[in-house]
């Protein structure tokens, strides 16, 4: 059961990590194409953002505490946080590609966890939020692609 919380603490803060990621570029996005992206970067911010508290309360229906503070859930993030504002739209894309990967990455390991241990409705969350963030990564590509490809 540790693992299973350890790695629900994982998703959380994967995914407040993206939010935060999504939620910058969305502030900082500039450039002919202005208003697609801050819509594009605000639309997955909001989504992301939306089911943040829903991990932590599915930590607490384990009888585990959420993470009380941003040090403590940097330390359980895989999500990598920019250095520096990205040059362009394509190294945002780029970026939120890579930490979307790190939560399906992780959702997919608490998954297996979940459904090995008998918690169904964790499963289901779990399962549920990797469709999104499998939506997500099918538009993050989409746009990335280059037109006429």
């Amino acid at each position: 059961m540790d693992e299973l919380k350890v790695a629900l603490k994982i998703v959380l803060a994967d995914k407040f990590f993206m939010y935060f990621k999504a939620q910058s570029y969305h502030w900082n996005v500039e450039g002919m194409f202005f208003s697609q992206f801050h819509d594009f970067f605000g639309n997955i911010y909001q989504e992301v953002y939306a089911s943040i508290d829903t991990a932590a309360e599915e930590l607490r229906a384990l009888d585990e505490y959420a993470p009380i503070s941003i040090e403590e859930i940097h330390t359980f993030k895989t999500v990598q946080e920019d250095e520096d504002k990205p040059a362009n739209v394509s190294a945002m894309l780029q970026n939120l590609q890579t930490a979307n990967s790190k939560v399906i990455d992780s959702l997919n390991k608490l998954f297996e966890l979940a459904d090995a241990q008998n918690e169904q409705g964790l499963a289901d969350w779990a399962a549920g939020r990797l469709d999104s963030h499998k939506k997500h990564a099918w538009m993050i590509r989409s746009s990335l692609k280059k037109t006429g490809e």
